[in-house]
């Protein structure tokens, strides 16, 4: 059964009845219930109503939705994006009109379901390489093939809050004449000068030309999508089937809350300070405790059980004292891997993460997870 919320995401929120810190959504920045962000939802249903109720292109284009393609392109240091109706969807849509029958996709056996979908859609060969290794890109790109050749992978890894090694995947790219896709959706508003992103974490906006994105973590809202040169992007618009045959594509308050979250970023950074801030602080006193957080680099940080019962129940004491973080286990993540989840947002106070830690600390010496 789904536990059910009863107040706004935030860093505290009212989870089945009852407050808990909330260590287990996207909200990266806090901006779910910012005031801009809700006044500008407001303001777009009273304008607009509720639905488009028809594709983009037959009458459910607003002008918020061009407004917001235009702030995503500024804010990506790009020239175009255009906007799903969520990410997945943004994935589907790109992947098959990338690549095709007779052609090959080299994917990061750790990518998000939605990349690993729109992979199968294209009718490509795919290419699975182990999580994050480059000798074995390089091994698979050595194989010799016809068609053309599309490398593809998350920027930030959401179960494991790594990074994939954009800089050498763009050297094997440019080395095996392959396109280089990166799928940002844990990255935006997060990695990189102001939170524009992996690939401007690494300096690779010249070298990286495609990217997808959430528009539903740290930005508050929903939606997703692609960003790139006009010219493709122009080209995308009639031919993405997931942008052309839905009667619903983002709702008119949905994307106006989402371009208000990407000028807030865009006008101030204290919100990824303060994400980056609560995320060096908690990730420290984890490391002091001795739990195991993996290869976690960013706000995703995993506490690595092992034993799928134990993550479970290590969970559930959790949220008896108060904190909620999910269980992850098979297949979800490898086995034996299994794991708490947190991801800090910009919305927890220094008590919060206190608080957190205290209980992590009691819960998992009562299982033998620390000493």
């Amino acid at each position: 059964m789904y536990r059910t919320l009863y107040s706004p995401q935030g860093g505290r929120i009212i989870l089945d009845g009852r407050e808990v810190i909330n260590m287990a959504s996207n909200n990266y920045l806090g901006l779910a219930n910012h005031p801009a962000v809700v006044a500008a939802a407001k303001e777009a249903l009273e304008k607009y109503g509720v639905a488009t109720t028809a594709s983009r292109n037959i009458c459910g284009n607003y002008p918020v939705h061009d407004e917001l393609e235009e702030k995503l392109a500024k804010f990506k240091g790009v020239e175009a994006t255009l906007v799903f109706n969520c990410g997945v969807t943004a994935n589907s849509g790109l992947i098959p009109q990338l690549v095709g029958k007779g052609d090959f996709i080299y994917s990061d056996e750790l990518n998000h379901g939605s990349i690993i979908d729109g992979c199968r859609l294209s009718g490509a060969k795919i290419k699975v390489f182990r999580h994050m290794d480059m000798a074995h890109l390089e091994e698979l790109l050595q194989e010799p093939v016809e068609g053309k050749r599309l490398i593809i992978t998350d920027g930030v890894f959401s179960m494991d809050g790594d990074l994939a090694p954009l800089p050498e995947m763009a050297d094997l790219a440019d080395q095996y004449n392959a396109l280089l896709v990166v799928d940002d959706a844990h990255g935006d508003g997060v990695m990189g000068p102001a939170g524009r992103g992996t690939v401007d974490h690494f300096g690779l906006r010249d070298r990286i030309i495609i990217e997808t994105g959430s528009l539903s973590k740290a930005f508050g809202s929903a939606g997703g999508f692609v960003a790139g040169p006009k010219e493709f992007i122009e080209a995308l618009r009639p031919k993405a089937r997931s942008f052309i045959f839905t009667a619903s594509p983002m709702a008119p308050c949905l994307t106006a809350a989402a371009a208000k979250a990407v000028d807030l970023v865009m006008e101030n950074t204290a919100l990824v300070d303060k994400l980056w801030e609560n995320r060096n602080y908690f990730a420290d006193r984890l490391s002091k405790l001795g739990l195991n957080i993996g290869t976690s680099v960013t706000p995703v940080i995993p506490i690595i059980v092992g034993d799928a019962e134990k993550a479970q129940k290590l969970s559930e004491m959790m949220y008896e004292r108060g904190v909620y973080a999910q269980a992850l286990q098979f297949p979800m993540v490898p086995r034996g891997t299994a794991r708490l989840r947190t991801i800090l947002s910009a919305d927890h106070t220094k008590e919060d993460l206190d608080k957190v830690v205290d209980a992590l600390e009691e819960c998992a010496k009562a299982l033998d997870l620390i000493r």
